[in-house]
């Protein structure tokens, strides 16, 4: 960037920046400046640590501190202040993001080297019924974990949809703060509040000790209705007032309003939320081990007795182990590695809804 200060009034050349007047006479540094100084950084922090006792993390920690104190400081040198503090956020928001990658990476690798042991065929067809030590699988863990999130995911959908768009288009006064309210309390409480509020209930209805897979539909609709609620309201406020009033203009009802204009328009971002609920909710532990238990066999009625689910199926066989302990740590292993590839194929769903889904701009 160069000034043409013979254009200017020697009062507004005197009135400009000083540090953008000196600009044009600054340098910059090379391209390989940045990876150079990062190396150097890697190399006295190496020998340093070598002396005193080497330590990966201090070696991580000393290498990114050193680099970019001295990177900012030969920027200053060479650039100006400017640059080098650009430079020097630039780096700082970088070690945040990578040390943020790092227990993602952690339980990725550790998940997917323990649990590839049992990722077989076995697995995924056969009960743990009459298995004891080798063999055996999670079939009906799988099953049970589908059949009881579709119930929750049937029972809170509609119901936090449908909130949304009362506090969104008609919610006023006391009883839409009162229900702003009550979905903020949801949003925090812990998921075996919701587990003891399932068993409390069922156990008024069909009497203590009673476990079904129904039961813990409910508690994990008591965790996902929040989350519905508020990415759908966050949804439906981003959509403009102005095609609200066009519509109305028009003599279109309200309620047809909302469902021909208003849904349509924020479908994308309501079904990518409702998916990222389910993924929320499908592996949580406590509320299933106090409502719907363990079995061993397979049982597909969600309203007649207990239901094995993968969270509640890899708690037990990792803290169950029995004798030998080996077979059934491996088989919890590959139960987690299982659920966090449904979650990473539901957030797969929920990117594919959001494109197919969202409105053309053509």
């Amino acid at each position: 960037m160069s000034l043409d200060t013979d254009r200017l009034s020697p009062e507004a050349v005197a009135a400009v920046d000083p540090e953008l007047r000196s600009l044009e006479r600054r340098g910059q540094l090379p391209r390989f400046a940045t990876p150079g100084a990062l190396a150097a950084a890697a190399v006295v922090v190496g020998l340093l640590l070598a002396i005193t006792g080497f330590s990966v993390g201090l070696f991580v920690v000393g290498t990114v501190v050193v680099f970019a104190v001295g990177l900012y400081v030969l920027s200053r040198v060479v650039e100006g202040r400017r640059k080098a503090t650009d430079r020097l956020v630039t780096i700082i928001v970088t070690s945040a993001f990578l040390v943020a990658l790092i227990p993602l990476f952690s339980v990725v690798i550790t998940v997917v080297g323990y649990g590839i042991t049992r990722f077989d065929a076995q697995f995924f067809t056969y009960s743990m019924r009459g298995v004891v030590g080798e063999g055996g699988g999670a079939y009906h863990a799988i099953m049970g974990t589908l059949i009881i999130t579709a119930l929750a995911a049937l029972m809170s959908i509609p119901v936090g949809v449908l909130t949304a768009i009362y506090l969104v288009e008609y919610g006023k006064g006391r009883l839409a703060r009162a229900i702003t309210f009550f979905i903020d309390v949801m949003t925090g409480i812990p998921s075996i509040v919701a587990g003891l509020f399932a068993v409390a209930l069922f156990s008024l209805v069909l009497g203590p000790g009673a476990r079904l897979g129904f039961a813990g539909a409910v508690a994990l609709s008591v965790l996902m209705i929040p989350v519905v609620v508020r990415s759908t309201e966050e949804m439906l406020k981003i959509v403009p007032n102005e095609l609200r009033e066009a519509s109305l203009a028009l003599g279109v009802p309200k309620w047809r309003t909302i469902i021909k204009i208003v849904i349509p328009t924020s479908i994308a971002g309501i079904a990518s939320g409702i998916t990222i609920a389910v993924a929320r909710v499908i592996g949580e532990t406590a509320p299933l081990l106090v409502t719907v238990g363990i079995t061993t066999g397979l049982n597909l009625n969600p309203f007649d007795g207990r239901i094995a689910t993968l969270p509640v199926f890899a708690y037990y066989s990792y803290t169950q182990p029995g004798v030998p302990p080996a077979p059934s740590i491996d088989r919890a292993w590959t139960a987690a590695l299982v659920l966090i590839i449904i979650v990473m194929l539901l957030n797969l769903v929920a990117r594919a809804i959001a494109r197919l889904f969202a409105p053309k701009t053509r």
